[in-house]
Order: structure tokens, then sequence, then C-alpha cells
């Protein structure tokens, strides 16, 4: 027969609790803490959120698309989010969907009309929406189309408008990643700028 020793309940509580402390303060605020304090001072910027100020306020962030009403305006890409970053979501409608098929049709045939295009001109970035329904960011192609409309607006010349979008145009990531793209908060605030000189 051998002789089994049994721990009293009170003495397998106290390193239970001991252990539940140190991870939710060791781990849980401690880590934490030292990560964004290591965020914060390696990417300020960053870490904030790449805010926009102008005259003392926040406009916006390089991050978060802006919906931009005004035909003076380059325009983003459509939100299924309507641009809350606090709901960010796309549409889930799957391609086989009629519903999405019809409001790709209904939106190219709005673009077409807006920029004097040809259906098969409206690029596709401009008919679908993000993954997360704040992408900031048009393709160079559909900056291209809304040129002519915006020049027409602000009084300027195509030109001018085009070695904006040009300026605003950014390449791949770490020249690898990705597509070359525009970010439209930017480059409408450039046209602000550009406008008001």
């Amino acid at each position: 027969m051998t002789n089994q020793t049994t721990m009293p309940q009170g003495n397998l509580l106290r390193p239970a609790c001991v252990l539940a402390l140190i991870s939710l303060l060791g781990f849980g605020l401690s880590y934490s803490l030292l990560a964004t304090g290591i965020g914060n001072g390696l990417f300020p910027e960053q870490a904030n959120g790449n805010l926009i100020e102008g005259n003392g306020t926040v406009i916006g962030s390089e991050w978060v698309a802006q919906p931009f009403t005004s035909p003076g305006y380059f325009q983003a890409r459509a939100s299924a989010a309507s641009y809350d970053p606090m709901a960010m979501a796309g549409s889930n409608q799957a391609r086989s969907n009629p519903a999405l098929r019809q409001r790709i049709d209904e939106q190219r045939a709005a673009i077409a009309a807006r920029e004097g295009v040809e259906l098969g001109a409206v690029p596709g970035d401009l008919l679908t929406q993000s993954g997360g329904g704040i992408d900031p960011h048009i393709s160079p192609e559909a900056a291209q189309i809304q040129v002519a409309r915006v020049a027409r607006e602000r009084g300027m010349s195509p030109g001018e408008v085009q070695t904006l979008v040009g300026a605003y145009t950014e390449g791949q990531q770490w020249g690898l990643f990705g597509e070359p793209r525009v970010n439209v908060l930017l480059l409408n605030l450039a046209l602000d700028e550009a406008h008001n000189r």
C-alpha cells in the first residue's frame, strides 16, 4: 500500500491566485504599457493614427477614407461601413450575389456619367468596397478619370491637376508589395492649397 499525501485546498488556492495576479499584471498590463510606450517612442505619428491637422483642428487621418461629395474633389472608394472606423466592415457579398452585381452596375453607370467616360473605362476599385470599408487610397487609374472633372470644377488646367496626382501617387510598399496608389485625402488637401494660392 502506497502512502499518498494530499494537499489541503487552501494550499492550492494561494499559488493559483498569485499566478493569476502575476499573469494579469505582468503580461496583461505591463506588456501592453511597454509595447505602447515603445510604439509611441519609435513611431509617434503612426501610433497616434497619422492625424492631419489644419488651423489647430484635426481634419482626418491618412489611414481613414472620407466621403467627398463636392464635384471639385476626388472621390474615394465606396464604403460598406459608411467611412466609420468604428464599424469597419466589407459588404460580405459574394460575386454571385445579384444585389452586388446590381450595385456595381448602378455605380458604374453613375461614375461613367459623372466623369464623362465609357462604362468600360471605370476602374474596378471605384466600383468595389474595400474589406475594411475605410481604405484611403484609390488606384492612379481611378484618379486619372477624375482629373478632367476636378480641373473643370476648380477652374484649373488638367495639367495642374495631373501634376498633383503624380506628386501624390505612392509606389509599391518598399518597392515590392502592393500596387501604386493615391491617398485621396492628401490629394484633396493639396488641391485646396493649390487652388487658394
